[in-house]
């Protein structure tokens, strides 16, 4: 019965996303994507209004090693609303007056270091938001957002497993530029 469970879990492991790496500049409110080591795609973010941090205040964007844990709402619509990570049926159109649920897909990280341990506790996602006038400024408590047709875009792109580096300072220079 123990080969089972081994063969499993080699199985899972083994479908982790390593071709993928995503680095999100807290100074830029940008993320840029590689695919083996070259650049796919940037986008504007918005990290957390409150700062960056691992420890102390709960709404810090946090800083370090990531890596993508659960990937939610494949197939929603774009502005379908989440609560508790779940679809609750209704559409939020794009800067929506007084609405800033989570909405069309949840990217759910796990820190990969000991100061950032508490990332997936804390429910730290990459997800989508109706506020789109406010990407590009940091205005987020705590996760990072992104417009809807681009984490869609994201989403279908990445895997579970895929390395996420959150960076105070910017974005480094696209690899062989």
């Amino acid at each position: 019965m123990r080969f089972p469970v081994l063969l499993a879990a080699i199985l899972i492991s083994s479908c982790a996303d390593s071709r993928h790496h995503l680095v999100v500049s807290v100074k830029d409110q940008r993320m840029m994507v590689l695919d083996q080591g070259k650049t796919v795609a940037v986008f504007p973010v918005s990290t957390s209004k409150f700062g960056i941090g691992n420890t102390g205040q709960r709404y810090f964007t946090p800083l370090g090693r990531h890596q993508i844990e659960k990937k939610i709402g494949g197939g929603a619509p774009l502005g379908m609303k989440f609560k508790s990570r779940k679809p609750t049926g209704e559409i939020v159109p794009v800067d929506a007056p007084g609405r800033d649920p989570i909405v069309t897909r949840i990217l759910w990280l796990r820190g990969l270091e000991a100061e950032n341990r508490s990332t997936y506790s804390r429910y730290i996602y990459i997800h989508g938001t109706p506020e789109e006038r406010n990407i590009g400024k940091p205005c987020s408590y705590g996760c990072v957002r992104m417009k809807s047709a681009d984490i869609v875009w994201l989403y279908d792109s990445v895997g579970r497993g895929a390395k996420v580096d959150i960076i105070a300072g910017p974005l480094p220079p696209p690899p062989g530029s």
